[in-house]
């Protein structure tokens, strides 16, 4: 995005109108040059609005990232990697040359491309939500990470918690995050590197923030945003800056202890167990009962004969 777009957005992220005269002077250029300007700003899902005699504005204020509030976060912990428009953070940690030797953190405003887990496409309208990733080396291959998405799903509802006590944030197997039946957030993992040994990790999350209904229309299941849940408590900065201070808090643990370190956990926040849910992969399914997961994040689903473990992989499941 070009150095003019940034200042654009910056001026009419309060929310208020801005006329195309004011906006030239502020830019340096002219209304014409304004107006093309912001019609291009739309391509990142901007929802402005043209008022006849009073100019340009967004149909609701932005909350741009403080970055250096989350760098102070970070400190040497990891790498940070800021964009205002990427197509996708997991993309961008993906091409990352590897094994890395710290963790690296990137954070955009706005994907392009982004995606959810079996290929969905993730919604990403600029500065509305929360687009993350972090990518980490894990020794022991493949085989150490059962459990990781319900563990980063457990570590990033206790943070969210932390900031509202009230709010009732729970986890839907295997990588949802969800608030009174309907989707918040989703999390993705992928991997770089051999599967035997020394092994990248990419944990991808994106959390639902200030999306407007006009921006979500191609959403096909229920949905909220932390804006509307969170209220008062609702800053973006602060909600990622505890997400990426809790995931790197979790790592050792983890790399330690797998997700057994993590099942006490995740039993809080499991919106799950107890329920009667339908788990399809592919052309076959399995009704019953959810009674907990497994040390490895199986989950364990009782069909009134027996009890099946469930891997997540491209399994889908719903509630009953």
């Amino acid at each position: 995005m070009k150095e003019a777009d940034q200042t654009l957005i910056r001026l009419l992220s309060d929310g208020k109108s801005h006329s195309g005269s004011e906006l030239g002077d502020r830019l340096g250029i002219s209304r014409a040059a304004v107006w093309k300007r912001i019609q291009r700003l739309e391509q990142f899902g901007l929802a402005l609005e043209s008022i006849k005699g009073k100019g340009y504005r967004l149909s609701q204020p932005l909350q741009l990232l403080d970055v250096d509030r989350m760098a102070e976060n970070v400190a040497e912990r990891a790498r940070l990697h800021y964009s205002w428009v990427t197509d996708s953070t997991n993309a961008d940690a993906l091409a990352l040359p590897g094994p890395v030797s710290i963790p690296h953190l990137f954070i955009s405003e706005c994907q392009l491309s982004g995606r959810g887990r079996r290929g969905r496409q993730w919604q990403s309208p600029f500065a509305a939500n929360i687009y993350l990733s972090l990518r980490y080396s894990a020794a022991g291959g493949f085989s150490t990470l059962g459990g990781l998405s319900l563990v980063v799903g457990a570590v990033v509802a206790d943070a969210l918690v932390a900031l509202d006590p009230c709010l009732p944030v729970t986890i839907k197997w295997p990588n949802d995050l969800v608030i009174n039946g309907s989707k918040v957030g989703g999390i993705l993992i992928e991997l770089a590197g051999e599967m035997d040994g020394q092994v990248d990790v990419v944990i991808g999350i994106g959390m639902n923030g200030a999306m407007t209904s006009s921006q979500a229309a191609d959403i096909d299941q229920r949905w909220t945003g932390l804006a509307g849940e969170m209220q008062g408590n609702y800053d973006r900065t602060a909600i990622a800056a505890a997400i990426l201070d809790a995931l790197l808090d979790a790592l050792p643990l983890f790399s330690e202890k797998g997700f057994a370190g993590f099942s006490a956990l995740y039993a809080r926040f499991d919106g799950v167990l107890g329920r009667k849910v339908r788990v399809i992969s592919g052309d076959n399914e399995l009704i019953g009962m959810a009674c907990g997961v497994t040390d490895e994040g199986a989950l364990k689903v009782d069909d009134g004969t027996q009890v099946r473990e469930l891997f997540g992989g491209e399994v889908s499941l719903r509630l009953q």
